[in-house]
């Protein structure tokens, strides 16, 4: 289950405590400011190190951009994964990606860089590389290309396109992706409504982020939920779900809610609600460095809902969901990852999910590491 399941169970128990602590940092912003918080770089940190943060990334599918956010013979650098990369689309409609640098004299080929046919073009000496086998093709002003090229040279990403975003399959060991992106109809279809976007700069690790959807007590202490979420937990080979029913009160009587949450692998989040509001969450959450993640929130929801007399409660239900990340993000930012945590009766069965997440990560003494972190206990 993703953190913003969790986050449902208090738009679904509305029922407040006192103001939470991040209070006293978001209550002095204006909207302008929270904006820009949200997204704005976060100096003097410490190292990743420090906060036990260098453990790699998951591997897995990833967002990377909206897919009308590519054109047609257009190439973008792009920073993920702690790497410089280059990804363009080429005359056949297709993404592509590799790592930026071009491997005669090093010019990062996203900038400058530009299509030719389905090839990616440097734009210091127009060496232009195929992006599906990883070897330069074609040198303009060379009779000879050097064989340390003509072989492979570069590292190609397997790439997918559904739910209107482009997704890159990433294994630092360089393994074929293991399983697919999920199509969300919803995203698609054309009642349902274009995307409401709200985005931020997250300054900490994918997996503190996805752990903190099993960590039912913190609804009380920074969403202010008088009464923490309850959800039925399933958990798959790749994916896992949490599903959050309840009765909601609405202007024509209590009705049947439910929210269900999916991930499939640690790249690929979303959430339904279902019954007040019908709303689809793609969470796009996709690591840059170590301690620093991408993070995109798209919602959509049918037309017919946000243009009649629901459209009040459809702003109302994306803007907590919101408000409530602004709130995760106070403690995230400045989070360490805790190795030994202790546990207590109350918590949420964080042991369980650290062992079922180890399994997205390549190194197997990491995995092995992160599987056995819940064994420390606190008796009540």
């Amino acid at each position: 289950m993703t953190a913003s399941a969790s986050h449902v169970g208090a738009v679904v128990k509305d029922a407040r405590t006192a103001p939470v602590a991040t209070s006293q940092v978001l209550n002095k912003m204006t909207r302008e400011e929270l904006e820009a918080w949200r997204v704005a770089d976060l100096p003097g940190r410490p190292s990743p190190e420090e906060r036990n943060l260098d453990i790699g990334f998951p591997f897995g599918w990833y967002p990377i951009m909206l897919s009308d956010e590519l054109a047609v013979g257009e190439v973008q650098p792009a920073r993920y994964f702690a790497q410089d990369l280059a990804i363009w689309r080429g005359e056949d409609g297709e993404v592509r990606m590799i790592d930026a640098y071009c491997k005669h004299l090093g010019a990062h080929m996203g900038h400058g860089g530009k299509v030719h046919g389905n090839l990616l073009e440097c734009p210091f000496h127009a060496w232009r590389y195929d992006g599906n086998e990883g070897v330069v093709k074609e040198i303009p002003y060379a009779r000879v290309i050097p064989p340390q090229v003509k072989r492979k040279c570069k590292e190609t990403w397997p790439i997918q396109e559904a739910n209107r975003i482009i997704w890159a399959w990433y294994h630092p060991h360089g393994e074929q992706p293991k399983y697919d992106v999920i199509p969300l109809p919803e995203a698609t279809d054309p009642q349902w409504s274009e995307f409401d976007e709200c985005d931020w700069t997250i300054f900490g690790s994918i997996q503190n982020m996805a752990e903190n959807g099993v960590d039912f007590p913190h609804f009380t202490y920074i969403h202010g939920v008088a009464s923490p979420p309850e959800s039925e937990l399933e958990w798959g080979e790749w994916d896992r779900k949490g599903i959050v029913r309840a009765k909601m009160g609405t202007p024509k009587g209590e009705i049947d809610g439910k929210i269900t949450s999916t991930s499939q692998g640690p790249g690929q989040n979303w959430v339904r609600f279902e019954g007040i509001c019908e709303t689809l969450l793609i969470a796009c959450i996709t690591p840059v460095e170590l301690d620093k993640l991408q993070v995109r929130y798209f919602y959509t929801q049918p037309k017919s809902q946000i243009e009649g007399p629901m459209a009040g409660l459809a702003r109302a239900i994306i803007k907590d969901v919101n408000k409530q990340l602004d709130q995760d993000k106070v403690v995230w930012d400045r989070m360490k990852f805790e190795v030994t945590p202790l546990i207590c009766d109350g918590d949420g069965p964080i042991p369980k999910f650290r062992k079922f997440y180890s399994r997205y990560y390549a190194d197997k003494a990491v995995a092995e590491n992160i599987a056995s972190l819940g064994k420390t206990k606190v008796k009540a």
